[in-house]
């Protein structure tokens, strides 16, 4: 997906949030006729009878009718996609879009005359309703351009995403394999024993960031100074995305061209990120500490590395399990929860090799010892741990090992 700043003048952007109403609206509504379904009652309505319901609002309110109808069809079916992935099992349940958070259209049947190059540093993409709107030509767009989406951040930015199949990174065929071990204190380990961190906001950066919370805190609901405290958190938090999603994107481009085989592990990052709050009949414990945790795992990027290495690097990319990987030696094999002596030190206590652990746990990984011959990933074993057994004296205790014969 090729993404240009967009730079709609005073009036163009009365129209494009006009769009971005009417598309939230729209969406809105088929959420809510889905919202009553229950089992037993009749199916909600498709897309195909929201289209024809949609023609008939539209006939019945004038400030709908006068938007345009592929934005709010298309969020539509944007809706039945959502659907589809949250029963498909990979994508939540579609919710609620609100002004505040999701202001945006997609706009489909893109032909090529509805690009343009003005000079070297602008271009033109026609909007329906709105007319050619101007956006920063840092790049050409890759791909055959076949939809594009709008969109308005927080902080008042708007956007432009060509949704557009991109080329491969050509791989170099020398055969050389990567493991990537993703982690807090380094944001990835390469097995070739560099360490990378991810570039987030500066010490006083952060330091504003929490004087602004506070004073957020203390600002009444409603009020313009809190319309600018957001405003201001809004800017630092778009400035540590950006970054961050630079790093990732250089980072990516440059393991998809050094390397052919690319190992990672096979992380849940959502159910490692879970919140530790429990319920009130059952209240969870250290849900300060998880919550710090959960923000440092997400503020590294884990699940964008390895989506942006599918895109580039497509097939190239196997996932290892993770079990083990940061208590193996990479010298001789030998698992053991001593050898890890801290977050960064490595000692085995078996043949004595020492190193960093997060550079040893890349150098397993790029060993795919987990990783079968079809490239399925299987759970691996140490051969030198005793399995657990349960104490037989004890109350509700059974042998998982009973013995042959």
């Amino acid at each position: 997906m090729s993404r240009f700043r967009l730079t709609p003048t005073a009036e163009q952007e009365a129209r494009l949030l006009v769009h971005c109403a009417h598309a939230r609206f729209v969406w809105n509504l088929a959420v809510e006729q889905h919202s009553h379904w229950r089992p037993g009652r009749p199916l909600p309505p498709g897309y195909v009878e929201q289209a024809r319901q949609l023609t008939e609002i539209r006939g019945e309110h004038a400030w709908l009718r006068e938007g345009s109808v592929t934005v709010q069809q298309q969020a539509l079916r944007d809706f039945a996609q959502a659907l589809r992935g949250f029963f498909g099992g990979t994508h939540g349940k579609p919710t609620w879009r609100r002004a505040a958070v999701h202001q945006g259209f997609r706009q489909v049947a893109v032909r090529t005359e509805h690009v343009r190059r003005l000079n070297r540093r602008r271009g033109a993409v026609w909007v329906p309703k709105v007319g050619w709107v101007r956006f920063r030509w840092s790049r050409r767009p890759a791909g055959d351009l076949k939809s594009y989406r709008v969109t308005r951040d927080r902080i008042g930015r708007w956007h432009l995403a060509f949704a557009a199949v991109p080329l491969p990174v050509p791989a170099p065929g020398d055969g050389s394999t990567v493991g990537v071990d993703r982690g807090v204190a380094v944001s990835a380990a390469l097995s070739t024993g560099e360490l990378l961190h991810c570039p987030g906001l500066s010490r006083a950066e952060r330091a504003r960031a929490v004087r602004l919370r506070r004073r957020l805190a203390r600002a009444a609901c409603g009020s313009n100074r809190r319309a600018r405290l957001r405003r201001a958190i809004a800017r630092l938090t778009a400035k540590e995305s950006a970054r961050r999603r630079d790093w990732a994107e250089k980072l990516t481009t440059r393991l998809a061209r050094e390397f052919d085989v690319i190992r990672v592990e096979d992380l849940r990052i959502g159910q490692m990120t879970r919140s530790a709050k429990g319920t009130a009949a059952s209240p969870g414990r250290r849900v300060r500490q998880k919550s710090g945790l959960n923000r440092a795992i997400l503020a590294q990027g884990w699940g964008l590395v390895v989506s942006r290495l599918e895109h580039k690097a497509p097939g190239r990319v196997e996932k290892v399990p993770a079990a083990f990987t940061s208590q193996r030696c990479s010298a001789c094999g030998h698992v053991a929860s001593e050898s890890r002596e801290s977050q960064a030190v490595f000692r085995c206590v078996a043949c004595g090799y020492g190193g960093n652990a997060d550079v040893n746990a890349a150098r397993n990984i790029a060993a795919g010892r987990a990783v079968t011959a079809r490239g399925g990933g299987t759970v691996v074993r140490p051969v030198n741990r005793e399995p657990r057994r349960t104490s037989p004296a004890s109350p509700g205790s059974r042998r998982r090992n009973p013995p042959v014969g």
